[in-house]
């Protein structure tokens, strides 16, 4: 990403997705602020690029990236979406901010209180036992940050603004849920770049999309409903599917998954044993995030624990962290892969389930490797949305 012509009020910048990008002086404002540029340090994939080299693209392109499709989808659907100056102003900020509370390596961190380590699972002990407050998610993080760091506060213009924008990538009832729909939903402007700015890093091309024809089909319907129109399904169904080829063949990707799954149980223990700083539980979490020490709170801080960690007394926790710094990623013993439905667990899925916990205790003691050391992890329901059959009206 490169900067273009710098005009007075404005700034024109060029993203290899998108091409050109006008940023209103607003909007500069925000992007100039140190809480916008820490995004600069948070990889958008992970560690994908332990598995694809050039994915070391970040939440700042992506961000900049989501304003530009922002920039087309108001210009071209501000009519059919009835939208004020300001409601398009308001749109485009939270495009912009929409991932500003991201943790370090995104959803890696974020999902610490959702691992399960091995010995709960097989003595069926609870992975979050709920006497401390547990991580927020990156949206409830990102609200923190638009509505409690000044320099924010102050490029939106107050703190009313502020908290209008966080609504909007929140989904707050407050907000216009049509409006918030560009932001997250089914076909939202996160996903039609992320996916094409993913599938270029990575140099695959399942995400590839006809974005400038779905934008161009964006419409309101005569009761405010936001979808688009009937001759574009095909490319919407271009779309979901391009979704559930990135997942299968980059964001769930064998090597990538381990080592990330390493780094999520590493982080567990480390926080469980109150080691290397990392925020003890939920609160924590907020108390950094609206101080100063929010800059920090990049890749680099994981990274520094991760360093730390691969001299530690705990065998467990020193073998996950070389792991990770050596590019050592574990092996994959056995996989399932089972279509479930109504979040009901398949059969095949509940038996092997039930295999592990018969047979780990034994393999970890025959092979004397720490039971800690074997991974029992499943990737998050991957679902494709459903679609009625199509009516056609006829005039009589």
């Amino acid at each position: 990403m490169s900067s273009g012509q710098q005009l007075p009020h404005e700034k024109l910048i060029v993203d290899s997705i998108h091409g050109d990008i006008h940023l209103s002086a607003i909007e500069c404002r925000v992007v100039d602020t140190a809480s916008f540029q820490r995004l600069r340090h948070l990889k958008q994939l992970g560690m994908a690029q332990a598995t694809y080299p050039n994915a070391t693209h970040t939440r700042f392109a992506h961000s900049v990236g989501v304003l530009g499709i922002m920039e087309h989808i108001t210009r071209v659907a501000r009519k059919s979406l009835d939208l004020s100056d300001t409601a398009v102003e308001d749109i485009r900020l939270a495009g912009l901010l929409h991932d500003i509370g991201h943790y370090p390596y995104s959803h890696l961190m974020e999902k610490v209180d959702k691992v399960q380590l091995t010995e709960e699972f097989l003595d069926g002990r609870k992975t979050f036992r709920g006497d401390t407050p547990p991580y927020p998610d990156h949206e409830t993080v990102g609200e923190l940050i638009v509505t409690g760091q000044q320099d924010i506060i102050e490029a939106l213009g107050g703190s009313e603004r502020a908290q209008r924008i966080a609504a909007l990538f929140t989904r707050k009832s407050t907000a216009d849920p049509q409006l918030s729909k560009l932001i997250h939903s089914s076909l939202d402007m996160d996903r039609l770049d992320y996916l094409l700015r993913d599938s270029q890093a990575t140099g695959v091309p399942y995400g590839q999309i006809d974005l400038n024809y779905l934008l161009n089909n964006f419409r309101a319907s005569k009761s405010g409903v936001l979808g688009v129109a009937e001759k574009a399904i095909t490319a919407v169904d271009q779309f979901l599917l391009a979704r559930l080829f990135m997942h299968r063949a980059v964001y769930y990707h064998k090597t990538t998954f381990g080592l990330e799954e390493a780094c999520r149980q590493l982080l567990r223990r480390v926080r469980d044993q109150r080691k290397f700083g990392i925020p003890v539980d939920g609160a924590a979490i907020e108390e950094r995030v609206r101080g100063p020490a929010l800059g920090g709170f990049t890749d680099a801080y994981v990274d520094k624990i991760v360093e730390e960690a691969a001299a530690d007394s705990d065998e467990v926790i020193r073998t996950l962290a070389n792991s990770i710094r050596r590019r050592r990623p574990p092996k994959l013993l056995k996989e399932v892969v089972v279509l479930a439905q109504n979040g009901a667990t398949a059969h095949a899925g509940a038996m092997f389930k039930k295999d592990c916990k018969h047979q780990l205790w034994k393999l970890a003691a025959d092979h004397r490797v720490p039971l800690g050391q074997f991974l029992v992890c499943e990737t998050r329901p991957l679902t494709l949305e459903e679609r009625g059959a199509w009516v056609t009206e006829k005039q009589a």
